[in-house]
């Protein structure tokens, strides 16, 4: 295998170190790719809609890590191994595209965006200048674009996240800048107590969100919601004069379109009002 993997006439060792490598074998490794993307099309695409396959092959923990060995080496694995933990990857895995998996948030497969995946990892871009990355910048823009139209804005701007978790603290920390933007220099030394408001069925991440940054979990003040799961507006108005006359700094409140239980969709007209009221930041949570 390690024949296989390297070029020994270019390879450079320092007491069984190479400095300079692994060197790949471009034939190996195209014949390796094209045998690997063969197990993906039958045992994913292709079985993607087919009911009689299972939605996993369940395994207990430790025996799953038996039967894939994923212990750590010093050393490589030959291609056909490798082939065959791609196969038992698979097995094992959950099929997400599968008709009867029924989770929350996603299912099943869209064909394009897949191969626009696979062209995004062949690729391996990163989109920080339009030097190292031309295309997908502008397709960032386009998108971003669309979605400000879709808001029913002029013009705007926005960023990509990896998810609903990061995007809640990201806005935390914009609203909290907005507020204190000596902040970005002094740190949270000085400042005020200060205070967010999230209805009771806001996402998880709000709390977490207000730990990283130092705002601290106790501070965020949870606004009772009605019998659908809506944040009640006359209770925000309520807990945002409460901090007020507690010497508090109210700086932002989360609303939430889509909760993660019951699905509500807080009265956002309403909450808006108080916030431009008390010269508060809104975001809404989406995720």
């Amino acid at each position: 295998c390690k024949q296989e993997m390297l070029q020994k006439k270019s390879a450079v060792l320092v007491d069984g170190v190479i400095l300079n490598g692994p060197i790949m074998d471009s034939k190996a490794g195209e014949k390796f790719l094209e045998e690997a993307c063969k197990i993906i099309m039958e045992e994913v695409v292709q079985k993607a809609d087919d009911v009689t396959e299972k939605v996993c092959e369940w395994q207990a923990p430790e025996k799953l890590k038996q039967i894939l060995d994923l212990e750590m080496r010093d050393t490589g694995e030959c291609h056909q191994k490798i082939l065959q933990l791609c196969r038992d990857v698979i097995k094992y895995s959950v099929k997400t595209n599968h008709p009867r998996f029924f989770n929350q948030l996603y299912a099943g497969i869209d064909y394009y965006s897949l191969v626009a995946r696979f062209i995004t990892e062949a690729l391996n871009p990163s989109v920080y200048t339009y030097e190292v990355s031309p295309v997908f910048l502008l397709v960032e823009e386009a998108v971003i674009k669309k979605m400000i139209e879709f808001i029913g804005w002029e013009e705007g701007d926005g960023i990509f996240n990896p998810g609903g978790s990061v995007s809640n603290m990201y806005a935390m920390n914009l609203a909290r800048y907005k507020f204190c933007p000596e902040i970005k220099e002094k740190g949270l030394s000085g400042l005020p107590r200060l205070i967010l408001f999230a209805s009771e069925e806001c996402h998880y991440s709000m709390k977490k969100a207000a730990s990283f940054l130092g705002i601290g979990t106790e501070n965020v003040y949870f606004i009772k919601t009605d019998e659908r799961g809506k944040m009640i507006p006359e209770e925000l108005e309520k807990q945002v004069q409460r901090a007020r006359k507690e010497g508090s700094a109210p700086f932002l409140v989360c609303a939430t379109a889509g909760t993660t239980v019951l699905g509500a969709f807080d009265p956002l007209d309403k909450i808006a009002d108080i916030c431009e009221n008390h010269g508060l930041w809104l975001h809404v949570d989406v995720s």
